[in-house]
């Protein structure tokens, strides 16, 4: 009771200490405070008002939503529509659909591809050519001030999606046919926020028994697109029923492991080797020399009542069967031969349309493209000619893999391709890791050292920036004996079956162990020439095959059957695993 006295005299002796200057400047403070509590208050109720209430995203040009995203501020030209049609220009279809979509000048036509869909449109006929197929549309490609559109809407089998044109809120909805596609029924009337934040603006509101398109759920809040094509946010205690539209659809790959192909060789004068009776262990891909282009640019085969044999044989032992198509066979006149082919747009569709018919008459599994001594300027028409092919053979399940060189050789042999665009898009890339040292070296060497081969690989797999998935790296059966004369010239370089190395050299030769080349080589002298042997064995393929698994490579393929020693097949097996 004192003490309450005491505090209640302490407390008027300092009101009274108090100058009425010093009184006055309190009240103003607490007033100043008081007006700023509630401005504070105002201001959160109206942030809460139009938080719940407007709608602050009102379109003002075309938006585009493709799978659940708005992507209307990553377009480089906007979103034409007119008379109910659909354009969106290449530069966008290359951004959103395919990237390498192509003008071809010389026909007025525009050609495009997209998975399982190789397409050509022109820009004066209403009509579209579908893996081969022609249909009639109501548009064709134009130009506007200089950029090129494409009827989008008139597109749709080429791309696999689903359009729509939401008038009332001007958004353009595309969906892949593809994918996955969830809806779910709203339990109650509520606004869809832009983000899962307090404070956050209203893009649509949604009423109870609305169907929404259900994108995500992250905790407690799902992420839905609207009837009004609008992306944002609710809770999701305020959906119900969730049922699913689609199924995604992903493709199975031929090849479950890792792929281990051999290329089986015989020249169109050759006859077809009958192997039944005989299994190959570990082998679960044969790639035999059915295919080539001749002289007058026209795909010839040797199957016959052999090859069909040989196809029967291949299956009923559980091996795909991918065979090669060469434009080899044409010798000196392959690399006008070829050129005249990938440049033409109907020559190029004329070889994939009998690549096509044989796959399906042959009941083939794939092809392997070994196009080689082509010209340098041909680099990006080849590309094309493989971005034509890979997506009508994967319409009807097969395999595309195409065989490359090492980078940074010579014009024709390696500066050929673009090892880039053929790895994104084949199925396949196969490293050619031989002839390191071939038949036009002035200079003695190995036909494929352990250094060269990884020092290449990184090329493939940095430079090039090819998943490592899609690469086969392909080992050789054979090596070279190195012949040259007391003058240190080289007077041969005879090719040698890694079977028959042993016969051929000399008893009792030393051998010795290269360790970055992981090769034995050998030395000695015949009649005074200086003879020299990198040699293929077991140790050096096991060494090759061991990058395999260090990469995570796609698998193995080996040049070529018959070459092989008998035991080298449970390496192969053993080792890629």
């Amino acid at each position: 009771m004192r003490k309450g006295r005491r505090e209640l005299i302490k407390k008027e002796k300092i009101k009274k200490s108090m100058t009425p200057q010093e009184i006055d400047k309190k009240k103003k403070t607490i007033i100043k405070v008081f007006f700023i509590v509630v401005a504070i208050i105002v201001i959160a109720v109206i942030a809460i008002i139009a938080n719940n209430f407007i709608i602050l995203d009102n379109n003002k040009i075309t938006n585009l939503v493709i799978n659940n995203k708005n992507v209307t501020s990553n377009l480089k030209n906007k979103v034409l529509i007119e008379d109910n049609i659909i354009y969106l220009s290449k530069a966008d279809i290359a951004n959103f659909f395919d990237k390498y979509i192509y003008e071809d000048v010389e026909n007025n036509q525009i050609i495009t591809t997209y998975e399982k869909k190789s397409a050509t449109i022109s820009f004066d006929k209403n009509v579209i050519t579908i893996n081969g197929s022609e249909k009639n549309i109501y548009a064709h490609a134009i130009q506007k001030e200089g950029i090129v559109y494409l009827p989008i809407s008139e597109m749709k089998d080429v791309y696999d999606i689903e359009i729509c044109n939401i008038e009332k809120t001007k958004v353009v909805t595309m969906d892949s046919m593809e994918r996955e596609q969830k809806k779910a029924i709203v339990t109650t009337d509520i606004a869809v926020k832009s983000s899962t934040n307090f404070i956050a603006k209203t893009v649509d509101r949604v009423k109870k028994g609305d169907s929404v398109i259900v994108v995500s759920t992250n905790n407690g809040s799902t992420r839905i697109r609207t009837e009004n094509g609008k992306v944002g946010y609710i809770k999701s205690n305020q959906l119900e029923n969730e049922f699913t539209v689609r199924e995604n659809m992903e493709e199975e790959k031929q090849i479950s492991g890792k792929v281990n192909l051999t290329w089986d060789y015989f020249s169109n004068y050759n006859s077809i080797p009958d192997r039944s009776g005989e299994r190959i262990q570990g082998i679960n891909v044969v790639s035999p020399s059915f295919f080539y282009l001749d002289e007058k640019e026209i795909l010839r085969e040797n199957i016959g009542n052999e090859g069909q044999a040989y196809i029967e044989w291949a299956h009923k032992n559980g091996y795909k069967v991918w065979p090669m198509l060469t434009n080899a066979e044409a010798a000196a006149e392959s690399l006008s031969i070829t050129s005249n082919i990938i440049n033409s747009y109907e020559l190029r569709q004329q070889l994939i349309d009998s690549i096509v018919d044989k796959c399906v008459k042959y009941k083939l599994d794939g092809i392997n493209v070994d196009f080689e001594n082509m010209k340098q300027e041909d680099k990006d028409m080849y590309s094309r000619f493989i971005i034509e092919l890979t997506p009508r053979l994967k319409e009807i399940g097969l395999v595309t893999s195409v065989d490359v060189t090492a980078p940074d050789g010579g014009e024709t042999w390696s500066l050929c391709f673009d090892r880039h665009i053929l790895g994104d898009v084949a199925d396949y890339i196969v490293f050619m890791a031989y002839d390191e040292y071939g038949e036009s070296s002035t200079k003695a060497g190995t036909t494929a050292g352990y250094d060269w081969i990884k020092l290449n690989l990184n090329k493939f797999l940095e430079t090039e920036e090819i998943e490592s998935q899609k690469i086969i790296l392909a080992v050789p059966f054979y090596t070279r004996v190195w012949t040259t004369n007391p003058n240190g010239e080289i007077i041969s370089r005879n090719t040698v079956d890694m079977k028959n190395l042993n016969k051929i050299l000399p008893e009792d030769i030393k051998k010795e162990w290269d360790n970055n080349l992981k090769q034995n080589y050998v030395e000695y002298t015949d009649r005074e020439n200086k003879k020299q042997i990198w040699i293929e064995d077991l140790e050096s393929l096991k060494a090759k095959i061991s990058l395999i698994k260090e990469n995570d490579l796609a698998g193995v393929a080996s040049w070529k059957k018959d070459m092989e020693s008998e035991d080298v097949w449970q390496i192969f097996e053993s080792e890629i695993k």
